[in-house]
């Protein structure tokens, strides 16, 4: 279910994680008002608006019975919490890394062309100290690394400002350092993540950028596994 508008606070995210942590993460668990909103020390009109904000906001799924409800915490909810859960991590646990795991798998081929245009590699090499070779390595990620992801957000990126020309608006992109590793033991360091705001990618693809052709560099090709290591550039 796609998340809308709807504000989720700290209060909303700590009741969303009672729910994860009584089961809601692996599948549908029961939950009464009453109970609930003592677990909450909240009224039950409380907790009850709080379990609806989480549901409109599509963090949560839950059908209402007579003795209670059947809640589930949905995937955009898990994302939710992984994020507050690597703002911790980030508080106690420096420097930040987020490992991201993978295979190499082959591009539509738009990355040598965006790159190279002349607004974009300005900023590479002012903001990144380099020009990036003119393509990117594409890796798809395993269900757990796209879990992972959203680790990103607590990551402190290289801002690329967007920039327009006589023909067409270019939309901003953040760049994070990274390193790469190869199963058999090679490793690359000087890339970076680059995460445009507008992508044909889904979420399960990681674009990087280096100054070398990574796969010439790794000795890469098509179904290799690859370790990505992200870095906080702060």
């Amino acid at each position: 279910m796609a998340t809308t508008a709807t504000a989720v606070g700290y209060d909303e995210l700590a009741a969303l994680k009672l729910l994860a942590l009584e089961g809601g993460l692996s599948g549908e668990v029961k939950v009464s008002c009453s109970a609930f909103a003592d677990r909450l020390d909240a009224s039950t009109q409380t907790a009850s608006r709080r379990l609806q904000t989480l549901d409109d906001a599509g963090l949560l799924e839950r059908e209402v019975v007579n003795d209670g409800q059947w809640v589930r915490v949905t995937e955009s909810g898990e994302l939710a919490l992984r994020r507050e859960y690597e703002d911790y991590r980030r508080l106690f646990e420096q420097p930040g890394v987020v490992e991201l795991a993978g295979t190499v798998t082959g591009g539509m081929g738009e990355g040598r062309h965006y790159i190279t245009l002349p607004g974009y590699m300005e900023q590479f090499r002012e903001r990144l100290d380099y020009e990036p070779f003119p393509g990117t390595l594409n890796v798809e990620l395993t269900d757990e690394s796209v879990r992972r992801r959203s680790a990103l957000d607590s990551l402190s990126p290289v801002p690329i400002d967007g920039w327009e020309d006589d023909d067409r608006t270019y939309g901003p992109a953040v760049c994070y350092p990274a390193s790469l590793s190869t199963a058999g033991g090679d490793t690359y360091e000087g890339a970076h993540v680059i995460e445009p705001e507008r992508t044909h990618h889904d979420a399960d693809q990681l674009e990087l950028i280096a100054p070398d052709r990574l796969r010439d560099e790794l000795g890469l090709a098509d179904g290799d596994h690859v370790t990505v290591y992200v870095e906080d550039q702060s």
